[in-house]
C-alpha cells in the first residue's frame, strides 16, 4: 500500500507552532526590512553628501550603519536561521516544496546576501578611508544587492500564496512558479512599507544627533520618506488585493476578525500622525520614543499583516498543492507530483502514515482516545491548538452541547467533501471521525472543568469532599 512520507509532528502545547513560526518571522521581517530601505537611503544619501560637500551626511550614514550591525545583521542572523528550523520542523514539506521550485534562486539570493554583509561593513569603516568615488561605488553596489536580496524572498513568498502562472502545475519551471502579478504587486507594497521602517528605526540614531540643526534635518528627511512611504503602501496594498486568488479573497472576508480592518485604518493613521508630529516638531523626538514606536509598529503593524498572509493562503501552506498539515492536495504533473487525497480515501488516514505505532492502525474501543489525540496532531496542530492557549484553539470551533456524533458528522461531511475554504481536505474513515471527535469532545470537557475550577475553587472542592 502506498503510505504518506509525513513527518514526525513537532507539537508546541502552549502556543502552537504556527505562532513560534510566525513571531520568529515577524521580528525578522523587521530586521530584514529595515536594512534593506536603509541600504537604498544609504546610497542616496552618499549621493548628496559627495555632490554637495555634506560630510556630516556620511558621519549619519556610518552611525546608522552601526546601529545596523546590531539590529538588522546580528539579531537578523539569528532569527533567519531560527525561521529556517522552525518552519522545516513545524512544515518540514512546505519548506521542500520550496526548495525544490527555487534551490538555485536561493542559493542567488545567499550570495547578494553575502554582498550585502560584506557591503555595510565596507561603507560603514570606510568611510574618508577611500576616496569619494570608490565609497559612493560601494553604496551603491551595498544597495543594488540588498534589494535584489528582498526581489528574491519576495517571489518565493508570492508563491507561498499561489503560483506566479497557471502554467507552472502542467509545465514546472521557476520562472512560472517565480514571476507573476502578485509577485510585483507584493514587492511594490513591501518596498513602500519597508522604508516606512527604515524611517522609524532611523530616528533612534536621528534623534540622538548632538548638532541640533542637522538632527533637525534628518528627523525631518525621515519624516518625509515615513509619510510618502506610508501613504504609497496604502495604495500599492490595494493593488496587491487585485492580484490574490479568488479562494484569498472570500477567505480575507470570511475568515479574518471584523476588526482587521479597522485596526489596519488605525495603525497607519497612528503611523501618520507620528511622522507629522516629527515633521512639524522634530525636537520632541527622542531616542526612547523612536524605540517605542518601532516596537508599536512590530506588534500592530507587521503582526497583523503577517497573519493576514498567512491566513489567506489557506488550506494551503505552499504553492497551492500543500496543505497546511503537509498533505498533497492536488496533481502537479510539472512536477510529477500526485494528490494524497485519494489514497486517504482509499486506505484511511492512520493506515497511510509512516511514523505511527502500529497498535493505533486498527482503531478500538480501548485505544479510540489514543487514536483522536494521533489525528488531531497529524491533521489539526499546525493550525490549532490542541489547548486552550494558542492559534486557534481546536475546543473553540465545538459548542458544549456538541456530542461526539455531532462532531464525528461535521468531520465527515465537511472535511471529507473539501467544503470548508479554509481546511484541507482529509477525507476520514467513519471510525477515523469518531476517534478524533471522542479526542476532541474529550477535550473541550477537559477545557471545561478547568474553567470551572479556575471560576468557582471553593465550591467545587467543598463538592469533592
Amino acid at each position: 500500500m502506498e503510505m504518506l512520507g509525513l513527518y514526525p509532528v513537532w507539537f508546541e502545547p502552549t502556543l502552537g507552532s504556527g505562532w513560534i513560526i510566525g513571531i520568529i518571522a515577524t521580528i525578522h521581517v523587521l530586521f530584514s526590512h529595515t536594512s534593506v530601505g536603509a541600504a537604498l537611503v544609504f546610497a542616496y544619501l552618499a549621493v548628496v553628501a559627495y555632490r554637495q560637500d555634506r560630510p556630516e551626511l556620511l558621519d549619519y550614514i556610518r552611525r546608522y550603519g552601526l546601529f545596523l550591525l546590531v539590529f538588522s545583521y546580528v539579531l537578523g542572523s539569528i532569527t533567519g536561521p531560527g525561521i529556517w528550523f522552525s518552519t522545516t520542523v513545524g512544515s518540514p514539506r512546505g519548506i521542500s516544496a520550496l526548495i525544490h521550485s527555487f534551490v538555485w534562486k536561493w542559493a542567488t539570493e545567499w550570495v547578494f546576501f553575502v554582498i550585502e554583509v560584506i557591503g555595510v561593513y565596507m561603507i560603514v569603516y570606510l568611510v574618508n578611508k577611500v576616496d569619494q568615488k570608490t565609497h559612493l561605488r560601494i553604496s551603491i553596489i551595498f544597495g543594488l544587492a540588498s534589494y535584489t536580496t528582498m526581489l528574491i524572498i519576495i517571489g518565493i513568498l508570492s508563491f507561498m500564496l499561489v503560483p506566479g502562472k497557471e502554467a507552472w502545475y502542467t509545465e514546472g519551471g521557476y520562472l512560472n512558479g517565480f514571476y507573476g502579478a502578485n509577485t510585483f504587486a507584493q514587492l511594490a507594497m513591501r518596498t513602500a512599507f519597508m522604508f516606512t521602517m527604515t524611517a522609524v528605526v532611523g530616528g533612534i540614531v536621528a534623534s540622538s544627533i548632538k548638532d541640533s540643526a542637522f538632527r533637525k534635518e534628518m528627523v525631518r528627511r525621515l519624516a518625509v520618506l515615513g509619510l510618502v512611504a506610508t501613504a504609497a503602501g496604502l495604495g500599492l496594498f490595494q493593488w496587491y488585493l487585485t492580484t490574490i486568488p479568488e479562494t484569498a479573497e472570500l477567505v480575507m472576508q470570511n475568515r479574518l476578525p471584523e476588526y482587521f480592518t479597522p485596526a489596519l485604518i488605525g495603525v497607519m493613521g497612528g503611523i501618520f500622525a507620528y511622522f507629522l508630529s516629527t515633521l512639524i516638531a522634530p525636537n520632541w523626538l527622542k531616542p526612547a520614543v523612536a524605540s517605542v514606536m518601532t516596537v508599536l509598529i512590530l506588534i500592530f503593524g507587521l503582526w497583523p499583516e503577517e497573519v493576514a498572509r498567512e491566513s489567506i493562503r489557506k488550506p494551503y501552506v505552499a504553492g497551492g498543492y500543500v496543505y497546511s498539515n503537509q498533505v498533497i492536495g492536488r496533481d502537479v504533473p510539472g512536477l510529477g507530483i500526485k494528490s494524497e487525497v485519494e489514497t486517504i480515501e482509499d486506505h484511511g488516514f492512520m493506515n497511510s502514515l509512516v511514523f505511527l505505532p502500529e497498535n493505533l492502525r486498527e482503531i478500538t474501543p480501548e485505544n479510540k482516545l489514543e487514536v483522536g489525540h494521533a489525528l488531531a496532531l497529524n491533521t489539526c496542530s499546525n493550525c490549532h491548538s490542541l489547548t486552550d492557549t494558542g492559534i486557534r484553539p481546536l475546543t473553540n470551533y465545538f459548542g458544549a452541547d456538541s456530542s461526539e456524533s455531532d462532531i464525528a458528522s461535521y468531520l465527515r461531511a465537511a472535511l471529507s467533501t473539501g467544503t470548508t475554504l479554509y481546511m484541507p481536505q482529509i477525507p476520514l474513515q467513519q471510525d477515523e471521525a469518531t476517534a478524533l471527535a471522542a479526542y476532541i469532545r474529550n477535550l473541550k470537557q477537559q477545557t471545561e472543568t478547568v474553567a470551572q475550577q479556575n471560576a468557582d475553587p471553593v465550591t467545587l472542592t467543598q463538592a469533592s469532599n
